[in-house]
């Protein structure tokens, strides 16, 4: 049931209510209150900061840029989101001391190789406040740990479960596939009434009519979505056919690239969905035994920052400096940095595919240029390449992720609808209201 409003978010509604009053002119120029969450509040220049951040990770496809205010809408319930999950965190008694806080500060400034005090002058050199920039990192710690305790550990697998998978995509034909999928969702409340299942559908009919008649999908789903990549247009990526929600499984895997199915309803609402590619399902395949160096991009290490360390590593082992040793030192995959970059031997779509076709232009020992995946810059080398036959124990490993990536979706995508549903949230901006009306957020 939604929470009354304590004494803070009456005040600071009353404070909101007398800048409102003030002359229009000057009102250009304050901060005001643009969501209410429980007994928080989100202002403006908050939301323009997060947005500002998005906005540059879009100038990167300027011609798929969607509208200013679906994006700034989409900002602001990923705000809202963030707000609610610290507010459990904080009920559940947990919390970043400092130290940890300046640990994990010192680690990131080692990585740049410099002292605590260069990092914040970069920060700052970039135009962020210092303490903002260290107050989010210390939420996005919070959360994660808030996820692992009441999403990620109750995601456990039998092996009967497995069985199951296996004798199901056997049956389906969608061993080893996977497929790249958009994905727009309608939401629908926990308890819906009679009225808010037709009124969800109708909306979710109008939207695939328009998708049919050639509307952007991307940018219909930055509009409208409530998924939880809207912010990036639905795009869903590549997904293993076991990882791809149960709703939708069997549909992928019997239409065509480019065709648009839904809407598809569940518990979450309305869906509808887009095939933009799918591979896989080899029997006998080419593995790959591969190293790389990855340099992550942050609001101190730019583009050309990244490019040009990879380009100079690049050149120094071309003059016969250690690969091993520069990765050690300088890779920022955790994973693979103590093994002097190694992923050892890889299967075909285990990486993103910005990796693999570079992987796979590259002949044996040869170094890549530096380029970009959605994980920061890199350069690989190749060590060598075999044929392969995928084994029954290859396909129960594979099985075993999929089925644990499958239920920790769906048991975030549930905690996240129920934390909506047990809060109390307002939009203070006409605007916001109107679309969260229409596009199922409220």
């Amino acid at each position: 049931m939604p929470k009354h409003l304590s004494t803070l978010a009456i005040l600071s509604l009353l404070i909101s209510n007398l800048f409102v009053s003030a002359a229009a002119a000057e009102t250009q120029t304050l901060d005001y209150i643009v969501a209410i969450v429980n007994d928080d509040v989100i202002v403006n220049t908050a939301l323009q900061q997060e947005l500002r951040l998005v906005l540059e990770k879009w100038q990167e496809k300027p011609e798929r840029l969607p509208p200013r205010q679906h994006l700034e809408k989409q900002v602001l319930e990923r705000m809202i989101m963030t707000t609610l999950q610290l507010q459990m965190a904080k009920r559940m008694g947990m919390k970043v001391e400092d130290s940890q806080l300046n640990e994990t500060l010192r680690r990131l400034a080692a990585q740049e190789k410099m002292d605590l005090s260069d990092y914040r002058a970069q920060i700052e050199n970039k135009g962020y406040s210092y303490k903002y920039w260290r107050e989010e990192l210390r939420h996005e710690i919070i959360i994660n740990r808030l996820k692992q305790r009441l999403v990620v550990s109750r995601a456990t697998i039998t092996d009967r479960e497995v069985d199951n998978f296996l004798a199901n995509q056997v049956k389906q034909g969608t061993v080893g596939k996977e497929y790249h999928i958009w994905h727009i969702l309608i939401a629908m409340p926990e308890a819906p009434t009679a009225e808010d299942i037709a009124t969800k559908q109708q909306k979710a009919n109008n939207v695939f009519a328009k998708l049919k008649q050639g509307a952007d999908f991307k940018t219909t789903a930055v509009a409208v979505s409530e998924g939880r990549q809207a912010i990036q247009g639905g795009d869903l990526g590549w997904l293993k056919a076991g990882n791809i929600p149960t709703l939708f499984e069997s549909i992928v895997n019997n239409i065509t690239v480019g065709e648009i199915k839904g809407p598809l309803r569940d518990a979450s609402g309305f869906h509808i969905i887009k095939l933009v590619d799918k591979r896989g399902g080899e029997s006998i395949i080419t593995q790959t035994n591969v190293r790389h160096i990855l340099i992550k991009t942050n609001d101190l290490v730019s583009d050309f920052d990244a490019q040009n360390h990879l380009e100079e590593l690049k050149s120094r082992i071309e003059q016969g400096d250690d690969f091993i040793e520069l990765a050690r030192a300088n890779s920022e995959d955790a994973g693979s940095a103590a093994n002097g970059g190694s992923l050892g031997w890889i299967n075909p779509n285990d990486f993103v595919p910005e990796f693999e076709d570079v992987m796979n232009s590259l002949s044996e020992n040869q170094v890549s240029k530096a380029f970009k995946s959605r994980f920061g810059w890199h350069i690989v080398q190749v060590l060598g390449r075999r044929q392969h036959e995928n084994t029954e124990q290859a396909w129960r490993t594979q099985a075993t992720q999929q089925i644990r990536q499958r239920k920790i979706e769906d048991l975030e995508q549930a905690w996240r609808r129920q934390l909506r549903e047990e809060g109390y949230i307002e939009y203070r901006n006409g605007d916001f209201a109107n679309d969260a009306e229409s596009t199922g957020f409220r």
